[in-house]
C-alpha cells in the first residue's frame, strides 16, 4: 500500500512540475526525478504482487497496470531526450490512475505461463503501450493544427515540438508499434492454441482489423504522403479497435462473465 500511495504520488508531482513548466515557458527537466521514481515503484509493486502470486497475473486490471507503466516509462524515456515531455502531463495521471485500479482490484492468482506466452503476453503489453502512445501524439497533433488555423496561441503549444516534427514522431511510433503488434499476432498464431476459439475470436478479429488499419496508414504515409487529420483518424479508429481486441474482450470476459481469458 505505501509503495502504489508513493508512486501515485510521484507520478502526479511529475505532472504537476510539467504543467508548472508550461505555464511559465520553461523547459526544465526536474520533472524526471519523480517520473522516474513513480515508474520504478509502479514496476516493483507488479513484481512483489507476481512472487507472491507464484507467476505475472495478466488479467485485466493487472494489464491495464502494466500498459499505463510501459506509457510512463516510454514517455520518461523520450521526455529525457527533450522532446515531447508535455505526453506526461497525460500519460502520469492516467499511469497513477491504473495502479490504483490494480491495487484496489487486481492481484488475481494466475496460472504459470511458459516462455511462449510469456512472450506473446509481454510483446501484447508493449505494443499496446507503444500504439496508446502514437494516439495520445496524434491527439495533440490535431489541437495543435486546429489551434494553428485558429490563430489561437496557447501556452500548452509551446510545450509541444513544431508541426511536421510532432507529425514526424507519431509516424515513427506508430512503425514501431506496428512492428510490435506484427510480432504479437504472429506470437499468438505460434504459441496460442485454438486462437479461433469462441473466447478469442473477436479479440483476433478486431487485432487484425487494427494491424491492416495501421499498416494502411503507414503504407498511404510513404505512398501518398498521408498527414493531418487523415493520419490522426487512422490513427484513432486502429487504436479504438485495438482497444476493443484486449481490454473490451478482457472486460466482458472477466468483469461480466467472470471467466478469464
Amino acid at each position: 500500500m505505501t509503495i502504489v500511495l508513493i508512486a501515485v504520488a510521484l507520478y502526479l508531482i511529475a505532472a504537476a512540475l510539467l504543467v508548472t513548466g508550461v505555464q511559465r515557458n520553461q523547459r526544465s527537466r526536474i520533472w524526471l526525478l519523480p517520473a522516474a521514481g513513480g515508474v520504478l515503484l509502479h514496476g516493483a509493486t507488479h513484481l512483489l504482487a507476481w512472487r507472491s502470486a507464484g507467476g505475472a497475473d495478466m488479467h485485466f486490471y493487472a494489464a491495464m497496470s502494466l500498459v499505463g507503466l510501459g506509457m510512463a516509462a516510454l514517455t520518461t524515456l523520450v521526455g529525457a531526450g527533450g522532446r515531447m515531455a508535455a505526453l506526461g502531463v497525460v500519460v502520469f495521471p492516467l499511469a497513477a490512475l491504473t495502479l490504483t485500479g490494480y491495487h484496489r482490484h487486481g492481484h488475481v492468482l494466475t496460472e504459470a505461463l511458459d516462455w511462449r506466452l510469456q512472450l506473446h503476453a509481454w510483446t501484447a503489453l508493449l505494443a499496446y503501450a507503444t500504439l496508446a502512445i502514437a494516439a495520445l501524439l496524434a491527439v495533440m497533433l490535431w489541437l495543435q493544427e486546429r489551434a494553428l488555423r485558429r490563430r489561437e496561441f496557447h501556452h500548452w503549444l509551446r510545450a509541444l515540438p513544431p508541426l511536421v516534427e510532432l507529425e514526424t514522431l507519431l509516424f515513427r511510433t506508430i512503425a514501431v508499434g506496428f512492428v510490435l503488434l506484427t510480432a504479437t499476432l504472429l506470437t499468438g498464431l505460434l504459441f496460442v492454441q485454438n486462437l479461433l476459439a469462441q473466447h478469442l475470436v473477436h479479440k483476433t478479429v478486431l487485432s487484425v482489423l487494427s494491424w491492416l488499419a495501421f499498416g494502411g496508414l503507414l503504407l498511404g504515409r510513404w505512398r501518398y504522403g498521408w498527414r493531418g487529420t487523415v493520419a490522426v483518424r487512422w490513427t484513432l479508429a486502429a487504436m479504438a479497435l485495438l482497444v476493443l481486441a484486449f481490454f473490451g474482450s478482457k472486460f466482458v470476459l472477466e468483469q461480466i462473465l467472470g471467466r478469464t481469458g
